[in-house]
């Protein structure tokens, strides 16, 4: 079983309580968008092999969207924290020789 620490009720419950929202730190700018841009940001996104920022809701909890990285091979959760807060510097988080 999975389990996901929730950043706003502070506690480790397994993930048919979590959705997954998508990649995190994107930002929305349609106004200054060129047609191309805009495109990309409506159906292109990242997919890596490692560590990912990703943004995701606690829907049977308190409902909150919060942010989180996982390795998207292992799916292990390096880390959760709220949304808004900056993006974590992952060197830091999984050490110099982390992969």
């Amino acid at each position: 079983m999975l389990l996901i620490t929730c950043p706003y009720c502070g506690a480790a419950r397994p993930e048919i309580e979590f959705r997954y929202a998508g990649e995190a730190h994107l930002k929305r700018d349609p106004a200054s968008a060129t047609d191309e841009s805009w495109a990309d940001f409506l159906y292109f996104r990242t997919n890596p092999k490692g560590y990912h920022f990703e943004r995701w809701r606690h829907t049977h909890g308190c409902g909150r969207f919060f942010n989180a990285v996982r390795h998207t091979v292992s799916d292990a959760f390096v880390t959760t924290y709220k949304a808004g807060e900056p993006k974590p510097d992952l060197a830091t988080l999984i050490g110099e020789g982390g992969r």
